[in-house]
């Protein structure tokens, strides 16, 4: 199935039905009086996060939907019966933004939680509403409202405790491989993985965290080149990052310079997400034969990045190190998870480095997708050259795609 992760679709929710006029008619009744009902409320548009879902595929091509228009009132002082709400199912993690005004309408972020995008039309009154003692006859009646209608645009979020970064090749769906169920595509050549991969994580009895992998970046991925920068969104809903680095690259470049280029990409994604914290993942150490030049390469990253944080030296294929990784990244989810508990500073400032990340994220893709869309009027803009024809634009029927790419 192809991963979908931003669409934009119209909703209109139904309209509410007309008051009837009528009066009542019966042998031997003369001037029965007004007997026209209400019409009934028109059906609202719902968004549901369904746990069964990890993709907006469904709503890649079909992209307007409405809701049931309320029946108009009968006679008899009958009502007319409510238009009935439409209910869409999204993947968890899924934000609702409006469109016109870029306003962030909701996050549904658990499952079953349920949104209302679009309120239903109120109802219309019969003329039996408008009966008074000086107004025994009323030929008075309203019309229904209409419905609430909306543009919106649905971006997913991957929930995941812990996203992994790296360059194409560092091993991040090897390390899936090795300590969760989760299959991802691996093989003995170059290529890079085009969707994000979750896997869950057992450390124990009833312990376990989620973690994603996201797609390689590559140099100029905050400017656009590149698959990379669709997905950097998805690590703003991460507790811990694994920034994986390969030791023994197959064109013999210098592990540092990688580390490197992810670090500024990064940073020019989102200055916040830098302030997320980093464990330094050193991967394919068993393909360096050498111990002291091994030891030599470890050091030589750790004082090219001042890095101050935890580092791990690891054989993702070999799975060597990966159970102490994984026992110190539970026992980290875990104190973290109590102090947000025991202390509320610390949980606002959580918080609000999240919305951080959000809120850059989201203005940096806004501002590469004005970018395009100029570029596509045929009016260049500063940063035109590093624009990458790749990027996919969510209007195109590019088809179900490949699954992966080769690098050369």
């Amino acid at each position: 199935m192809k991963f979908v992760d931003e669409v934009s679709i119209h909703v209109q929710a139904g309209d509410g039905g007309n008051g009837m006029m009528s009066f009542r008619r019966e042998k031997f009744i003369e001037k029965g009086g007004p007997n026209g009902g209400d019409g009934g409320d028109g059906g609202s548009v719902w968004l549901e996060a369904n746990v069964n879902l990890n993709t907006l595929v469904d709503y890649r091509y079909t992209r307007r939907f409405q809701a049931q228009r309320g029946e108009n009132g009968g006679s008899t002082d009958c009502t007319g019966a409510k238009g009935e709400d439409l209910v869409l199912q999204v993947p968890v993690g899924t934000t609702v933004i409006d469109a016109g005004t870029q306003e962030v309408i909701g996050d549904l972020t658990q499952p079953g939680q349920r949104l209302r995008v679009a309120q239903g039309g109120w109802h219309g009154l019969g003329n039996t509403r408008f009966k008074s003692s000086t107004n025994r006859a009323p030929r008075q009646t309203t019309k229904g409202k209409p419905g609430e209608a909306r543009d919106l645009k649905l971006e997913l979020k991957v929930l995941a405790d812990v996203g992994l970064l790296g360059l194409p090749n560092a091993g991040k769906s090897t390390f899936i491989r090795a300590v969760s169920a989760a299959k991802p595509k691996v093989a003995d050549y170059p290529f890079t993985t085009l969707v994000p991969n979750l896997g869950v994580v057992s450390v124990g009895r009833l312990k376990s965290f989620v973690v994603a992998d996201i797609p390689g970046l590559i140099e100029g991925a905050s400017e656009g080149a590149g698959l990379g920068i669709r997905f950097l969104k998805h690590l703003a809903r991460t507790r811990l990052l694994l920034h994986l680095v390969d030791m023994a690259p197959l064109d013999e470049s210098d592990p540092a310079d990688a580390a490197e280029t992810i670090l500024n990409e990064l940073n020019k994604f989102s200055p916040a997400l830098m302030e997320r914290d980093r464990w330094l993942v050193l991967n394919k150490a068993d393909q360096i034969l050498n111990e002291e030049e091994r030891d030599a390469r470890v050091k030589a990253v750790v004082e090219r990045l001042n890095w101050e944080g935890p580092v791990f030296v690891i054989s993702a294929l070999e799975r060597n190190g990966t159970e102490a990784l994984c026992q110190a990244i539970m026992r980290y989810l875990d104190e973290r998870a109590e102090r947000i508990a025991e202390d509320p500073a610390f949980a606002e400032a959580a918080q609000e480095l999240d919305q951080q990340i959000e809120d850059e994220a989201r203005a940096r893709l806004q501002a590469l997708d004005d970018a395009r869309a100029l570029r596509r009027a045929g009016i260049k803009s500063v940063d035109d050259e590093s624009l990458d024809d790749d990027f996919d634009d969510d209007d195109e029927d590019d088809g179900e795609g490949p699954e992966i790419i080769y690098v050369r």
